[in-house]
């Protein structure tokens, strides 16, 4: 699974999944923009991969504003002369029930996590695959076990822009087959981040006692996944979601 010679965005790389995205893109060879709304968390990250011999640049983006994503493409131009991969990870999560939800949390929410990744996709298409003179390209947007089923303790509002993810996703997908571009999904289950770690033995129990697999997921389980399809060897593969739950939804 090699992606020598590739260029990479991430986004959200600076913490959890993303980094480890970040991290493993760059251990395939790929040379890697850090792009998070953290500045510090993002160079950082950068710092970290260079130091262990990646190739990595940062820029700090809130994918909400359209704005923050040109830069970020443009960043990523300058860098690395061109975009192969494009990894929508960003996202903030919610778990308000309905009667608490408002529009502002509603409309914050929807901003990231699917305005954020369609306008990512705008501003890098036309530096890839075809467009760009090249054979093929790769888009990845983390999705979630919520926009699949609806989750667990995840609220309406996530569960929606997830969903909305997934079926962009698709969308895409069929719109930019002809230029050699795949469009996939990942869709993680209960996975092991700081959000996890702050809860209680028994909530994380109780957590575990939902997947077949009996334990929970890693960051590397989602990061493994994103950089397979990435590679040459998913090339044949557009328009999926695939499910990294331990087995907490088949379908």
């Amino acid at each position: 699974m090699s992606l020598d010679g590739k260029s990479a965005i991430v986004t959200g790389a600076g913490k959890g999944i993303g980094r480890k995205i970040a991290e493993t893109l760059s251990e395939r060879g790929a040379s890697v923009m850090i792009c998070d709304i953290d500045k510090e968390a993002a160079a950082s990250v950068s710092a970290e991969i260079n130091e262990n011999g990646g190739k990595t640049a940062h820029v700090a983006a809130d994918v909400s504003d359209v704005g923050d994503l040109v830069r970020m493409v443009e960043a990523t131009l300058s860098a690395f002369g061109g975009i192969d991969i494009l990894v929508n990870n960003a996202g903030v999560l919610s778990a308000s029930p309905i009667e608490q939800t408002d529009e502002r949390e509603w409309d914050k929410i929807m901003a990231v996590n699917l305005k954020g990744a369609f306008f990512a996709i705008k501003e890098a298409l036309p530096h890839m695959g075809k467009n760009a003179g090249k054979e093929g390209g790769s888009i990845i947007s983390i999705a979630s076990l919520a926009g699949r089923m609806g989750g667990y303790q995840n609220g309406v509002a996530y569960a929606a822009s997830k969903a909305g993810l997934i079926g962009m996703t698709m969308s895409v997908a069929r719109k930019l087959a002809p230029l050699g571009i795949t469009v996939n999904a990942v869709a993680p289950g209960t996975t092991q981040t700081d959000i996890i770690s702050a809860f209680s033995e028994e909530k994380i129990a109780g957590l575990v006692a939902n997947i077949p697999l009996g334990r929970l997921g890693q960051p590397g389980d989602v990061a493994e996944t994103v950089a397979f399809l990435a590679s040459e060897g998913a090339r044949f593969i557009t328009g999926a979601v695939i499910d990294v739950n331990g087995g907490m939804f088949m379908g």
